[in-house]
């Protein structure tokens, strides 16, 4: 366990926190740090913990606040080496796994953030003093100017900072995994040595620091080494820095001129006139050899671009603790920037000016403040034991014009995150846990099925279904409601469309399609019984099959094309209710897909319909206006359907509406 302190250029004259001080955290997969920002730039408190001593992440959060002298942490960001996409966080490379909303309410925290720690990194450069950085070659930064980053360390990391509106907007990105570019013969040969094993050699492969050892073997072989030593990265660099080991001096040199080639390609992809800087563990540790390597030398070396890149300057970070400096800088985005107090801190500071009727409805948003959120004002009324009147008299105290204004105020300080974790239903639970669950598995479900979505397969299907001269929809079911919802849609398109649920009417209706028509089976589970003989005519006939099922589902694996829709409702109730939805927004999402593939010709016919069916509502008005008319004198009038004479009587106008 360590403990230091991080003081930034932001620091001066800093004010504490209204609302206490901010918990940081760089979680890797050996160590996580913890740190306390107490004020804008004040970092403190620093201490690292192994991930191997607690069962779970919560834990080692638990322990250092335990060990830590603090009022109550309110706010907190959390960055982490591995992919933050939705609620659930698994480590790659370690065994802890998460959910953000529900380790904020174990926290018992206001705000939980979890950024991937290459954002966090991004984040901090335009925070980072000037002696936390040594410029390598010459260049001069352009005030305003986008930013790279290049990180070498575990993997390759690859980023970039947009500036906009007087802030700064991540970049996320994969590029560490571009296709590896030789700089020169030497490169070339150790490209060749890594083809005999992997088809594809990526940057990281080699620019990284397990990179360095695939360097050193490449490069035994090359000098005709048989039964090079075997050395860990550490231990190449090491060498390379006493000057006593030619072998690992070249290592360490191709290191380096390799790491200028990527470093130049950011720069230029993506215009860094504001600085390329290179972070990652490994840099660092080359110390004084870095700057006389040929790094920056292939970092120019771009042919009509070089006077381009000269002007570029390029930066190692040295601070000790980069990542907590970006994610204080993303936290207080979040919560308003500055010393700003987010609403609910501002409910509690506030709570005794309130009037007894308006405490109550403060009370009812410091215990709930996400069911406040959804919830109608008639609910919040009911359950606060108050008026209507008086939940809007205590938005406009906290200085919002109504309601509306409050919630969306109240959702930018109440968490980064989404709710959008996976809770089951029990027995004995209240109306409203019921409510918020069954809205939270849905809306989890939902990002799920965005996450997932495999943009080929959905780009096909789009264009099979706009080239097709018949579509018919097959389902049982809830599944069947699903398919007459996507018949209207597609064809108020202009494409004729069917949906059948009777597996007789189904068969009979495949064994009439053509190679030019497509079968759209629906189906939660992705099991074929009833379907499968509708399914095995449709294929006889040549008719295109997509299936919108699980993944690996029997129905998927006979189909051409999948949109999966993976959701297990095994509970008690065997009720699909969350599948439905997700069927329905997949229909939607292929119905506007192809509206706008088919937009420009089949607009016009859209319009057709729409005048046909207000000629024909007129045509009826007029017709019942002249029976009206007829009824008072019971004269023969003529129709305007038909050129014959009617007698219309009372009871014939008695119908008309």
């Amino acid at each position: 366990m360590s403990s230091s302190t991080i003081m930034t250029a932001s620091e001066n004259s800093a004010t504490s926190y209204l609302d206490g001080p901010r918990l940081l955290a760089d979680v890797g997969g050996t160590n996580a740090r913890f740190a306390l920002e107490r004020a804008p730039g004040q970092i403190d408190a620093i201490q690292t913990l192994r991930c191997a001593d607690y069962a779970e992440f919560a834990l080692a959060v638990e322990a250092y606040l335990a060990n830590s002298a603090h009022p109550q942490v309110r706010h907190a960001a959390i960055a982490i080496a591995n992919p933050v996409q939705g609620d659930d966080i698994k480590m790659t490379n370690h065994d802890w796994e998460f959910s953000i909303e529900n380790t904020r309410r174990r926290l018992n925290l206001d705000t939980l953030l979890v950024v991937n720690d290459f954002t966090a990194l991004s984040m901090s450069l335009p925070h980072l003093e000037q002696s936390h950085c040594l410029q390598v070659g010459a260049g001069r930064a352009l005030s305003g100017g986008v930013i790279g980053l290049v990180g070498a360390g575990t993997g390759l990391g690859v980023g970039g900072l947009i500036p906009t509106e007087g802030r700064w907007i991540a970049l996320g990105s994969e590029g560490g995994h571009v296709t590896f570019a030789p700089g020169d013969a030497r490169e070339a040969a150790v490209l060749a040595y890594c083809w005999r094993t992997y088809s594809h050699v990526s940057a990281e492969r080699l620019v990284s620091g397990p990179g360095i050892e695939m360097i050193y073997q490449a490069l035994a072989e090359l000098q005709g080494i048989a039964k090079p030593e075997p050395l860990q990265t550490a231990q190449i660099v090491e060498r390379a820095l006493q000057g006593q080991d030619g072998l690992c001096m070249e290592v360490v040199e191709c290191f380096c001129a390799m790491l200028g080639t990527v470093a130049a390609d950011v720069a230029v992809t993506l215009g860094t006139l504001g600085g390329l800087y290179i972070g990652g563990g490994v840099v660092p540790r080359l110390g004084d050899y870095f700057a006389r390597s040929p790094f920056r030398a292939r970092f120019e070396n771009k042919g009509r671009f070089s006077n381009y890149l000269a002007k570029i300057p390029t930066f190692v970070i040295t601070a000790p603790y980069p990542a907590f400096v970006g994610v204080a800088a993303i936290l207080s985005e979040h919560l308003g920037g500055g010393n700003a107090v987010p609403i609910l801190e501002k409910i509690r500071k506030a709570r005794d000016q309130f009037s007894p009727a308006e405490q109550k409805v403060a009370s009812l948003i410091l215990a709930h403040p996400r069911a406040v959120m959804s919830e109608p004002i008639s609910e919040i009324a009911r359950r606060a034991d108050v008026s209507q009147p008086t939940v809007i008299r205590f938005c406009r105290t906290m200085g919002c014009q109504g309601l509306a204004d409050f919630k969306l105020k109240l959702a930018s300080g109440v968490t980064g995150t989404v709710p959008v974790a996976h809770s089951q239903v029990h027995v004995g639970d209240s109306s409203l846990d019921v409510g918020v669950k069954v809205v939270d598995n849905t809306i989890s479900a939902m990002m799920e099925v965005r996450d997932n979505l495999n943009a080929d397969t959905l780009s096909r299907v789009t264009e099979v279904l706009s080239q097709a001269s018949r579509i018919e929809f097959y389902g049982f079911g809830s599944c069947g409601l699903v398919a007459e919802d996507a018949q209207q849609k597609f064809f108020r398109l202009g494409i004729p469309s069917s949906a059948y649920t009777d597996p007789q009417l189904q068969e009979v209706s495949a064994a009439m399609l053509k190679s030019s028509d497509v079968v759209v089976v629906i189906s939660n589970s992705g099991r074929l019984r009833h379907l499968a003989p509708a399914v095995e005519v449709a294929v006889h006939s040549g008719a295109t099959i997509i299936a919108l099922a699980p993944s690996n589902s029997q129905l998927a694996k006979r189909a051409h094309y999948t949109l999966a829709v993976e959701h297990d409702e095994s509970s008690m109730m065997h009720i699909p209710m969350v599948s439905r939805i997700l069927l329905l927004l997949l229909i939607d999402v292929l119905a506007v897909g192809v509206s706008l593939n088919r937009s420009s010709p089949f607009a016009e016919l859209q319009r057709q319909a729409k005048r046909g069916i207000l000629t024909h509502i007129a045509s009826l008005d007029e017709s019942a206006s002249d029976k009206i008319t007829a009824e008072g004198s019971g004269k023969t009038v003529q129709s305007t359907r038909a050129d014959q004479e009617v007698t219309l009587s009372p009871n014939v106008i008695s119908h008309i509406k």
